[in-house]
């Protein structure tokens, strides 16, 4: 019985001590790298069992065979318990390097005054968390994902900051025309070189009229853009929406040689909105559609309810877009041609107008080419209710 207590109180003694031990190195090693500080740990307990086996062999006087027995057994299990701990501390090291690496990448997308509008260099190296710990192949994995989406971001801004240099750079040519017009008229009857005063009057009335226009084009998008409509919803008909900017859309249509349709389904397609925003887009969108359409051509509007939706279609007899402009055709003061760019007094914001609009209202609005002209669809959230009027 004194002996098993010796050996307990010797034991005991033994794995205090080494872990005492160890618990002051990994004091010291603490600022060091983790593989270090993992090391220790993971053979701490390896080597108080050694220790203490060794010194219980030295005291119980086992035979020299047996001793050699046990001292093979404890050099096979820690030889087998310092391999284990290098394959995970290489799997640790190698994801933390890869953790280090992928926070290096995004301090460095993310830093400097210039960093949402400056070029990327190129596509990020690609983090690899195949063959990591779980743990940290998910930061992985989030560090990818983080830096995919900023670099969408920045894309993105650089392509609203190029949007919004060329809406200025237009928008500073269509005023600057008229002002120099208005200016001219001005100085004339001033200097009374005019005889035909009414007629000038008439010219600066409708100029101002125009540079009205592309002020009223300008708060309409800001107002819309980026947000929620403003204005007061209610549950309003898109189909009598379209039916009303179809008649006032009529005798342009005719002054023009377009022949305008619109096939509207007996369902008032009621939708929750601003009726004078949807108006406004759809208005935008029909005029659009007749401006680019030759003489003889036709434009149809569409209209109907699926999938819980409402949708409208504007079909036109544009003759198409380049394919690497549709994705621009929405763009504030985009202008493809020369034939798009505002000779009617506009500013190339009704599209964009129309998008906002769309978008504040939980919708989606798209363009692709069809046969001879190109189509605008149209898709808002259907309302459900009596709608007034």
């Amino acid at each position: 019985m004194n002996d098993l207590l010796a050996i307990i109180a010797l034991t005991v003694v033994t794995c205090l001590a080494v872990g005492v031990i160890g618990a002051l190195v990994l004091h010291l090693v603490r600022r060091k790298s983790l593989r270090y500080q993992l090391t220790i740990a993971t053979l701490l307990p390896l080597l108080a069992v050694v220790a203490t086996v060794m010194i219980n062999v030295r005291l119980m006087f086992i035979s020299g065979h047996d001793s050699t027995v046990i001292l093979i057994g404890l050099s096979t299990s820690v030889l087998l318990g310092v391999l284990g701990a290098w394959l995970v501390l290489r799997q640790i090291t190698r994801a933390s390097r890869q953790v280090g690496a992928g926070l290096q990448q995004l301090v460095a997308d993310t830093s400097g005054p210039d960093a949402a509008t400056a070029p990327t260099a190129g596509p990020a190296p690609a983090l690899s968390s195949a063959g990591v710990p779980q743990e940290l192949a998910t930061v992985i994995d989030e560090l990818s994902e983080t830096r995919r989406r900023l670099a969408e971001s920045r894309a993105r801004e650089r392509t609203a900051e190029q949007s919004r240099r060329e809406l200025v750079s237009f928008m500073s040519h269509d005023l600057r025309t008229p002002l120099a017009g208005l200016r001219a008229l001005a100085e004339g009857l001033e200097d009374g070189v005019i005889s035909d005063v009414p007629r000038a009057l008439s010219h600066l009335r409708g100029t101002v009229g125009r540079m009205t226009v592309l002020v009223d084009d300008l708060f309409a998008l800001s107002r819309v853009q980026g947000g929620e409509s403003t204005k007061p919803q209610s549950l309003v008909s898109l189909t009598e929406l379209i039916g009303d900017v179809a008649s006032e859309s009529a005798a342009t249509a005719a002054a023009q040689g377009v022949l305008l349709t619109a096939d509207l389904p007996d369902d008032r397609l009621a939708l929750h909105g601003s009726a004078d925003d949807l108006a406004r887009a759809l208005a935008n969108l029909v005029s659009n559609a007749i401006r680019h359409t030759d003489t003889g051509g036709t434009v149809r509007i569409e209209a109907g309810r699926s999938d819980g939706h409402v949708r409208v279609a504007v079909t036109d007899g544009c003759g198409g877009i380049p394919e690497e402009s549709l994705a621009r055709v929405f763009d504030a003061g985009w202008r493809g041609t020369p034939s798009r760019g505002g000779d009617d007094g506009g500013a190339g914001l009704g599209l964009a107008i129309a998008q906002g609009v769309v978008e504040s209202h939980d919708g989606r609005i798209s363009v692709r080419n069809v046969d001879g002209g190109c189509r605008f669809d149209v898709e808002l959230p259907a309302g459900s209710g009596s709608v007034r009027g």
